[in-house]
């Protein structure tokens, strides 16, 4: 096995087809603001705008809004000693690294690039998981920075966003605008029914985009640590104890659940896999049994690979302990 990130075609062939499709549905999008409003100017520049600030800030508006905040070795040496490993293994920058004080267990990755990359976990996941499945929860998000989705994902949602906004303007301007002539309101209705369909089409293109680059991240993690078994671990205990989380504990964080580990469902286990930001657990279990079996087959005798399960990066035994040094 590599000791790199193995570069994944199949996810780059879909971030490619999305992206463009996106674009397109945003070229459009923008074409009809402009001859509704009659205004290129101010749609080009507001548009333009709320881009840029999305894709350089989109790193410190996720921390904020998922209450993490960056540290430093000295208050928390075992998760900075399990990032060096994995980024040494892996020959990659090392990202700054946050911790969320929240109870939730979850992990997620943020930043425009490799070089302004964030990964952050929660208290509650610390708490709760051995650090070979920290391991394997780390070499996942680390995973989406290697591979660059990140961004990918973070511009992809920018039209979605756009077109919410667009829809929430027009809505509320309508209601609390005054009175107006039948063309107004023809062309505020036009505008809101566009907007709509806008955020509906590019909804489902990140859905299907997020569920494919959830199991690219389980393979590339698991290849890279050469322990599927605990990433595997690490799943099955996260699901699990976030179903346990009251619903009303979860409701603010379910509008991030394309970024996290694995999303926060609540009582709603059910949800439309169509409608859904990761893949069912059966299906990321799965496959990492066969990554597992792959692995094994690999180190069978007679075999020249060796075995790339049984001497990963980070191999210690005993449990996290978030915030104490040494």
């Amino acid at each position: 096995m590599s000791e790199r990130f193995r570069s994944d075609p199949r996810l780059a062939v879909r971030m490619t087809v999305t992206l463009f499709l996106l674009g397109l549905l945003y070229v459009v999008f923008v074409a009809v603001l402009i001859a509704l409003l009659r205004s290129w100017v101010l749609v080009v520049v507001i548009a333009a705008g709320l881009l840029g600030a999305q894709y350089w800030y989109s790193d410190r508006v996720a921390l904020y809004a998922m209450r993490g905040r960056l540290v430093e070795p000295e208050e928390y040496p075992l998760l900075h000693g399990v990032v060096d490993r994995l980024c040494a293994v892996a020959d990659v920058p090392k990202p700054r690294v946050a911790v969320a004080d929240m109870e939730m267990p979850n992990a997620f990755a943020t930043g425009r690039n490799a070089d302004h990359a964030v990964v952050c976990v929660t208290t509650g996941l610390l708490r709760r998981l051995e650090p070979d499945e920290l391991e394997g929860v780390l070499a996942h998000e680390l995973s989406h920075v290697a591979h660059r989705d990140v961004a990918v994902m973070t511009v992809a949602s920018f039209l979605g966003v756009i077109a919410g906004l667009v829809v929430r303007a027009a809505f509320y301007s309508h209601m609390f605008g005054g009175r107006r002539d039948q063309n107004t309101a023809v062309v505020f209705s036009v505008i809101m029914g566009v907007s709509a369909a806008v955020y509906v089409l590019s909804f489902l293109l990140i859905r299907v985009l997020s569920r494919y680059r959830e199991l690219a991240a389980d393979r590339a993690g698991a290849l890279l640590t050469g322990r599927p078994s605990a990433l595997a671990s690490a799943l099955t205990k996260v699901t699990g104890d976030i179903a346990r989380i009251p619903t009303r504990d979860l409701r603010t964080s379910q509008a991030f659940n394309a970024f996290y580990f694995t999303p926060a469902l609540g009582d709603h286990p059910h949800l439309a896999h169509f409608f859904a930001t990761h893949p069912p657990l059966e299906q990321r279990l799965d496959q990492l049994a066969r990554i597992s079996a792959e692995l094994d087959a690999a180190a069978a005798p007679g075999n020249s690979e060796g075995s790339g399960s049984s001497d990963g990066p980070g191999r210690s035994g005993g449990s996290v302990e978030p915030g104490k040094a040494g």
